[in-house]
């Protein structure tokens, strides 16, 4: 316990403390010796650092719950399936703080760990898709709240899946053996310009609007 907290550059009171409010995991024991990993120290300096971003304890708390009780990557890519164009992202918690300032929360993270954006792998956070983490990043920095984020993803989500049934549906009922990973980008292209067309249409519609 010692060697930990100096390695971790916090006191042993504190560490019993982190212990006692179950912040860490229990040592592995052998006899009367409790032995500490890299796994602990890691722990210990993601505290420190959701501390020094303004997360209180009982934040911290609720934030590693999460962790533990969400998918693990493994789980997460079985159930998404490995992405062919998406570039995942690993994070520590501290650098998933940073990219969301304030807006960490158990709730926001167990509703992203559902719509399946992130893992566990270990100590590190994985992001599916460094696009869509960008995005989001941007569009908090715009002030829209990450809860709205989220909501809408969730949203965006079941429109694209409608929208992916709708096109191989359709190739597939002409051409019962076509390569989709080949006509993956024609799909890609007829869902941007009609987003880009219904955007052009609302935005006009909300001008005209204030002019009225």
């Amino acid at each position: 316990m010692e060697e930990l907290a100096e390695e971790a550059g916090i006191t042993v009171r504190t560490l019993r403390f982190y212990r006692e409010r179950k912040l860490i995991p229990p040592p592995r024991r052998e006899g009367r010796i409790a032995w500490y990993d890299e796994h602990h120290l890691a722990r210990l300096r993601t505290i420190t650092g959701l501390l020094e971003r303004g997360h209180t304890l009982t934040a911290i708390a609720e934030l590693t719950d999460a962790f533990e009780h969400g998918r693990d990557v493994g789980e997460l890519l079985g159930l998404t399936g490995e992405p062919t164009e998406e570039t995942p992202v690993r994070l520590t918690p501290e650098e998933l703080a940073d990219y969301f300032e304030g807006e960490v929360t158990p709730e926001n993270l167990q509703a992203a760990l559902d719509l399946g954006y992130i893992g566990t792998d270990g100590d590190e956070i994985v992001h599916i898709s460094r696009r869509l983490l960008e995005v989001s990043a941007q569009l908090v920095r715009e002030g829209v709240p990450l809860a709205a984020v989220m909501t809408a993803g969730r949203r965006v989500r079941e429109h694209a899946d409608a929208l992916a049934e709708l096109f191989l549906t359709t190739v597939h009922e002409y051409k019962a053996d076509a390569d989709m990973d080949k006509l993956r980008p024609l799909a890609k292209a007829v869902v941007e310009a009609e987003l880009s067309m219904a955007m052009d249409r609302r935005i006009a519609a909300d001008r005209a609007g204030d002019k009225g």
